[in-house]
């Protein structure tokens, strides 16, 4: 990957919030370069979806066709950047493709989690071990919040990937917001 960090524009961050998308993104970040039919498979779907999506993807920027790979009939795709960040949202445009954005998101995030539950009890111990489910709810000032989000994100970023040949992609999500119903009905 050419960048590590993407903060796309109101329109591409439209363009990316769609769950097939986000999934099909995530495999390359993760796995590396893949063609449109091997992805169909891991995803299950139809190749001609996949292929459809993968160049809605290209055309905002977020994979490319990866030289090299393949044969002339094979098109290979890589990810063009390691992680999506969003912006704070400065009108309401941008506010409603951040909010489209965070729906596909958890969408994504709660299909991946009941599959990390379902295969929990195939996992070696130290597997099982090194993971969780847990959550923290704490009362807190918005200013108090966000300062523990930046070091909750700051605490991740630090963490650099493991060459080691036991090293596997290890997941952890960060969804950090107000209890729902919390804050509408004060």
């Amino acid at each position: 990957m050419t960048e590590p960090v993407v903060v796309p524009s109101a329109h591409a961050l439209r363009a990316l919030s769609h769950p097939l998308r986000l999934r099909l993104l995530g495999l390359l970040r993760i796995d590396g370069p893949s063609t449109a039919t091997s992805l169909a498979a891991r995803t299950g779907t139809s190749s001609g979806a996949t292929s459809y999506h993968l160049r809605q993807l290209a055309a905002h920027g977020f994979v490319e066709e990866a030289e090299g790979d393949g044969d002339a009939r094979t098109r290979w795709w890589r990810a063009v950047h390691r992680s999506t960040s969003t912006s704070a949202p400065r009108d309401t445009d941008e506010l409603a493709a951040v909010d489209a954005f965070g729906q596909a998101v958890a969408v994504v995030h709660a299909e991946q989690l009941q599959r990390a539950v379902e295969e929990y009890p195939l996992l070696p111990q130290e597997w099982r071990a090194a993971s969780t489910l847990s959550d923290w709810v704490r009362r807190l000032r918005p200013e108090q919040a966000r300062a523990l989000t930046e070091q909750l994100v700051d605490l991740l970023t630090a963490v650099e990937d493991d060459d080691h040949p036991d090293a596997r992609p290890f997941s952890v999500r960060v969804h950090a917001n107000p209890w729902p119903g919390s804050v509408t009905d004060a």
